[in-house]
């Protein structure tokens, strides 16, 4: 992923809170040779303190040989973009007609070393860590070995702590543009009123302001 100067983050907590609340992405593991990578849609939590998420998977997914195999993987989380149409992009110098079309887009990848996780009572408290995160309002049963509702279900699932070893993070937002072009962006942005355009309007005008 190219990271230009004007689209890298401020710092860490910039990435970290969009991450807090974008917690579904994609995991890509190295195949065999001569293989594609594996690449599996999940939930995730994400966890600053600890420096790791936390998913899980059936165990018969195939993901679980390649992870064995080499543990090192990325984690992939591309979140609040849109298309912009090219006169948004036209200086004020340039014909409306002249300007380039482009996207939009928040994007972290998260280098990782995968931990699998097979312990009954280890597995019972890391999902109950990712159900909070998903449910801190509660409502469901803790897991416990051997009690139910989900102690009998702990044999058919894996659970993986992702330690992260490296973060590179994107906000693609008209940062090298003129002010009256992200003006006019985020303006656009407003009378669309698309899917992901109020939260693509917000970047463009709080990084802006930075």
């Amino acid at each position: 992923m190219l990271i230009h100067p004007w689209d890298a983050p401020r710092d860490d907590a910039e990435w970290q809170q969009w991450l807090a609340a974008h917690d579904f992405g994609q995991l890509a593991v190295n195949g065999p040779p001569g293989e594609p990578p594996h690449v599996q849609p999940l939930h995730f939590a994400y966890d600053a303190g600890r420096g790791e998420a936390v998913t899980h998977l059936a165990r018969p997914n195939p993901l679980w040989r390649a992870v064995e195999a080499d543990p090192v993987v990325l984690l992939s989380v591309v979140d609040d973009y849109v298309y912009v149409p090219g006169p948004w992009q036209a200086e004020p110098d340039v014909p409306p007609e002249h300007g380039v079309p482009t996207s939009l887009y928040a994007a972290v990848q998260l280098r990782c070393r995968a931990h699998v996780v097979d312990d009954p009572a280890h597995k019972a408290a890391l999902l109950d860590r990712q159900v909070g995160h998903f449910q801190p309002e509660g409502g469901s049963a803790r897991v416990a070995v051997g009690e139910a509702p989900y102690g009998s279900m702990l044999s058919g699932i894996r659970v993986l702590r992702l330690e992260v070893t490296g973060v590179r993070a994107k906000f693609k937002y008209a940062g090298q543009r003129s002010a009256a072009v992200r003006n006019r962006i985020a303006a656009g942005l407003a009378d669309r009123d698309g899917a992901r355009d109020a939260a693509a309007r917000g970047h463009v005008l709080r990084r802006r302001r930075e």
